[in-house]
């Protein structure tokens, strides 16, 4: 058996996000999905991890978990046996883009937390055809089950983030990098300069299916990650 695999949930999404991975590796992984709720950093987050996770895990971030792994990684490289960012972004908020997040609080504070999630995750985010709105359905069910209180935080998390490049450039363990083609929040060119600062990642994407692949493309995405886990830790020198 593998090492233990530790999912991170993107924003206001939960285990379910992972349910078609979690069903299918659970057959012969470890599997473990932690939440990424508590804290008003990242770095908080990522420390409020750490010490429930094994002694060392693979791990894979979707979107804003990706944020957080990439900070575990920074805080415990050790730990990390190998890792899969997927639909994320490794650059801090600029002063402006902050900024764009008042109103989102704004409105979350008033009691329009559905709106503001429809702001967060427009349709053109995901990829066309009949599962899209079965799929925004999903996240949305996610969202109210965890409230404004928790979408705050992370919007919070998510104005103070730092930049994440040095992390990347220092990776020693086996990455992958994957990205939905249609992905219409952090498209493809990110995750192509993401792959390219870190030494030897694997760069996969997966068709008709936009920001929430797991999701979108399940039996996809799950194939790539049990590739990602057969990989040999040893990397090519």
């Amino acid at each position: 058996m593998s090492e233990p695999l530790v999912f991170l949930p993107g924003m206001m999404c939960d285990a379910r996000v992972f349910a078609p991975q979690v069903t299918a590796l659970s057959r012969d992984h470890v599997v473990t999905v932690a939440p990424i709720t508590l804290g008003e950093r990242i770095e908080e987050i990522a420390s409020a991890i750490l010490p429930l996770l094994p002694h060392k895990f693979a791990l894979a971030g979707l979107s804003m978990g990706g944020i957080v792994a990439m900070e575990i990684l920074r805080k415990a490289p050790d730990r990390v046996t190998r890792l899969a960012l997927m639909d994320t972004n490794a650059l801090a908020e600029t002063p402006a883009s902050a900024a764009a997040y008042e109103p989102l609080i704004i409105g979350a504070k008033a009691g329009r937390l559905d709106d503001m999630m429809r702001q967060m995750m427009r349709p053109e985010y995901l990829a066309p055809g009949s599962q899209r709105v079965e799929v925004l359905n999903s996240f949305l069910e996610m969202a109210r089950d965890l409230g404004p209180d928790v979408f705050i935080r992370q919007i919070r998390a998510l104005q103070r983030r730092r930049d994440q490049q040095a992390t990347l450039r220092k990776c020693k363990c086996p990455t992958l990098v994957m990205c939905g083609e249609l992905d219409g929040l952090t498209p493809l060119k990110r995750h192509t300069f993401m792959a390219d600062l870190i030494p030897y990642a694997d760069l996969k994407v997966i068709s008709d299916a936009g920001h929430l692949p797991t999701l979108e493309q399940p039996e996809r995405v799950t194939a790539v990650l049990r590739d990602w886990l057969k990989q040999p830790l040893v990397l090519r020198a």
